[in-house]
């Protein structure tokens, strides 16, 4: 039971930062979703890191994987997010832009979760 209040407080603080990261950035450049892939990419660094981080120290994992990977980090990262954006993109016929965003995503997002995780074996 514990690990779902993790879960809970974690997730309620990474959609508030999720919300507040996009709404700014979506002001800036409101004709592609870079809020979107911005926290995707912040979100995937740490989730690699804590992961990492995890595996080499003793210490409460409940904490690093409840509250932190699944709660905040599991709620500031968003796939659906980006499946709608690019739905939004494709319907208004910017079909170049929306597979340049899948692609970028996708590399940016497994590349940034991989430094993270061997960030530390630097």
């Amino acid at each position: 039971m514990i690990n779902l209040l993790w879960v809970a407080a974690g997730g309620a603080v990474g959609a508030t930062m999720r919300f507040l990261a996009t709404s700014s950035v979506k002001y800036i450049f409101p004709s592609f979703p870079i809020g979107t892939l911005m926290v995707n990419i912040i979100g995937s660094f740490f989730i690699g890191f804590l992961m990492s981080y995890l595996e080499n120290k003793n210490i409460s994992s409940n904490i690093i994987k409840y509250f932190f990977i699944i709660g905040i980090f599991g709620s500031f990262t968003t796939f659906s997010t980006f499946s709608f954006d690019v739905i939004e993109l494709i319907n208004n016929k910017r079909l170049l832009i929306s597979f340049f965003y899948i692609l970028i995503s996708i590399i940016s997002c497994l590349s940034f979760c991989f430094f993270g995780y061997n960030f530390n074996r630097i």
